[in-house]
Protein backbone atom coordinates (compact mmCIF):
# COMPACT_ATOMS: atom_id res chain seq x y z
CA UNK A 1 0.00 0.00 0.00
CA UNK A 2 1.67 3.16 -0.94
CA UNK A 3 0.46 6.60 -0.17
CA UNK A 4 0.91 9.88 -2.48
CA UNK A 5 1.54 12.90 -1.62
CA UNK A 6 -2.15 14.02 -1.94
CA UNK A 7 -2.80 11.23 0.53
CA UNK A 8 -0.11 12.84 2.84
CA UNK A 9 -0.52 16.67 2.03
CA UNK A 10 -3.23 17.19 4.83
CA UNK A 11 -0.88 15.14 7.46
CA UNK A 12 2.49 17.06 6.73
CA UNK A 13 0.02 20.45 6.69
CA UNK A 14 -0.79 19.78 9.87
CA UNK A 15 2.59 19.05 11.93
CA UNK A 16 3.94 22.19 9.75
CA UNK A 17 1.55 24.60 10.71
CA UNK A 18 -0.35 22.91 13.94
CA UNK A 19 2.64 20.73 15.76
CA UNK A 20 5.92 22.24 14.91
CA UNK A 21 5.06 25.61 15.68
CA UNK A 22 3.60 24.97 19.31
CA UNK A 23 6.61 22.01 19.55
CA UNK A 24 9.36 25.12 19.77
CA UNK A 25 7.14 27.57 22.05
CA UNK A 26 7.52 24.30 24.62
CA UNK A 27 10.84 23.69 23.76
CA UNK A 28 11.71 26.75 24.43
CA UNK A 29 9.64 27.07 27.81
CA UNK A 30 11.85 23.69 28.85
CA UNK A 31 15.02 25.29 28.69
CA UNK A 32 14.33 28.70 29.80
CA UNK A 33 12.80 27.22 33.09
CA UNK A 34 15.60 25.14 34.28
CA UNK A 35 16.61 26.30 37.76
CA UNK A 36 13.38 28.25 38.62
CA UNK A 37 12.27 27.59 42.22
CA UNK A 38 9.04 25.89 41.81
CA UNK A 39 7.20 27.88 44.82
CA UNK A 40 8.84 31.19 43.47
CA UNK A 41 6.00 34.02 43.26
CA UNK A 42 6.30 34.31 39.63
CA UNK A 43 5.78 30.47 39.09
CA UNK A 44 2.77 30.69 41.00
CA UNK A 45 1.20 33.05 39.43
CA UNK A 46 1.97 31.80 36.08
CA UNK A 47 0.27 28.48 37.31
CA UNK A 48 -2.92 30.12 38.70
CA UNK A 49 -3.28 31.75 35.41
CA UNK A 50 -2.99 28.97 33.40
CA UNK A 51 -5.77 26.82 35.75
CA UNK A 52 -7.82 30.01 35.44
CA UNK A 53 -7.95 29.69 31.98
CA UNK A 54 -8.39 26.11 31.55
CA UNK A 55 -10.98 26.65 33.73
CA UNK A 56 -12.86 29.36 31.68
CA UNK A 57 -12.68 27.06 28.19
CA UNK A 58 -13.96 24.11 30.41
CA UNK A 59 -16.56 26.23 31.43
CA UNK A 60 -17.74 27.60 27.82
CA UNK A 61 -17.30 24.23 26.42
CA UNK A 62 -19.84 23.00 29.26
CA UNK A 63 -22.11 25.91 29.38
CA UNK A 64 -22.17 28.06 26.48
CA UNK A 65 -21.52 25.28 23.73
CA UNK A 66 -22.20 24.61 20.12
CA UNK A 67 -22.61 22.24 17.79
CA UNK A 68 -22.92 18.73 18.31
CA UNK A 69 -22.21 18.97 22.08
CA UNK A 70 -25.31 21.87 21.94
CA UNK A 71 -27.65 19.27 21.66
CA UNK A 72 -26.73 17.37 24.94
CA UNK A 73 -28.90 18.50 27.98
CA UNK A 74 -26.95 20.61 29.97
CA UNK A 75 -27.72 18.58 33.61
CA UNK A 76 -25.52 15.95 31.12
CA UNK A 77 -23.06 18.10 30.57
CA UNK A 78 -22.71 19.51 34.18
CA UNK A 79 -23.25 15.98 35.93
CA UNK A 80 -20.53 14.48 33.55
CA UNK A 81 -18.50 17.51 35.10
CA UNK A 82 -18.81 16.70 38.50
CA UNK A 83 -18.55 13.20 37.76
CA UNK A 84 -15.10 13.55 35.91
CA UNK A 85 -13.91 15.84 38.75
CA UNK A 86 -15.01 13.29 41.62
CA UNK A 87 -13.08 9.97 39.51
CA UNK A 88 -10.02 13.03 39.47
CA UNK A 89 -10.24 13.53 43.29
CA UNK A 90 -11.15 9.55 43.93
CA UNK A 91 -7.28 8.72 41.63
CA UNK A 92 -4.92 11.07 43.79
CA UNK A 93 -5.59 13.50 41.15
CA UNK A 94 -5.04 11.75 37.90
CA UNK A 95 -6.08 13.85 35.20
CA UNK A 96 -6.22 11.20 32.60
CA UNK A 97 -8.86 9.34 34.77
CA UNK A 98 -10.79 12.46 35.38
CA UNK A 99 -11.06 12.92 31.81
CA UNK A 100 -11.95 9.42 31.17
CA UNK A 101 -14.92 9.42 33.94
CA UNK A 102 -15.82 12.83 32.52
CA UNK A 103 -16.08 11.81 28.61
CA UNK A 104 -17.53 8.69 29.18
CA UNK A 105 -20.36 10.13 31.36
CA UNK A 106 -20.81 12.63 28.52
CA UNK A 107 -21.13 10.08 25.97
CA UNK A 108 -23.28 7.63 27.64
CA UNK A 109 -25.99 10.53 28.86
CA UNK A 110 -25.72 11.47 25.29
CA UNK A 111 -27.18 7.99 24.47
CA UNK A 112 -29.41 8.11 27.13
CA UNK A 113 -31.06 11.56 26.57
CA UNK A 114 -31.20 11.56 22.65
CA UNK A 115 -33.66 13.76 21.26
Amino acid sequence: MSLTFQQLGPVLALILVGFLPNEIWRLLGVVLVRGLDETSPIITWVRAVATAMLAGVLAQLVLATSGGLATIPIGVRVGSLGLGFVAFLIARQSVFVGVLVGETAVILGAYAFAP
